[in-house]
Order: structure tokens, then C-alpha cells, then sequence
């Protein structure tokens, strides 16, 4: 066995996660995707500042799951938008 054969692949970008801007935008756009109730309530927005100033304060939910706050600073807002609107 070679040593290529263990190589691991990291993303270049060390803030990236996944593909997002980092975890707690990540995180949060994961629990906007696969939560129903928040899923369907979230298809009725066309950005993520509405989401959050009106759908999620109607579900009384401030964070997700895994402890991430949905106005965490550390977010990616634009992100957030493009995700919103592809959802509906």
C-alpha cells in the first residue's frame, strides 16, 4: 500500500464546511432543509432575514439542534438568501 492510497481530501479553503461558508451557516442551512416543519415554513420566504424575523419566531425556535443560533454573526446571509430562494 502506497501512501497515496490513505490521502485524505481537505478542503483548500480551511473556513469552508461542506461546501458553505462554515459550520454555523452549514449547520443551519442543513436544519432549514431537512426539518420538515421548518422546511415548508421556510419555502414561503424569499430571504433568510424574513425567515428569521417572521417564520422562525413563529415556531418559537432561536437555534438549531445542534445549539447553533439561527442569527448566529459568524453566518453566511448571502448563503442563507440563495438557499431560501432555491427552495421555492
Amino acid at each position: 500500500m502506497s501512501d497515496n492510497d490513505n490521502v485524505i481530501f481537505i478542503e483548500n479553503d480551511k473556513t469552508k464546511h461542506m461546501g458553505w461558508a462554515n459550520y454555523e451557516t452549514w449547520n443551519v442551512a442543513l436544519w432549514i432543509q431537512n426539518t420538515e416543519e421548518i422546511y415548508k415554513l421556510a419555502k414561503q420566504f424569499d430571504n433568510y432575514k424574513d425567515f428569521i424575523n417572521l417564520g422562525i419566531k413563529y415556531l418559537n425556535l432561536s437555534k438549531t439542534g445542534d445549539d447553533v443560533s439561527f442569527t448566529n454573526k459568524l453566518l453566511n446571509i448571502e448563503e442563507l438568501d440563495n438557499m431560501i430562494k432555491e427552495l421555492s
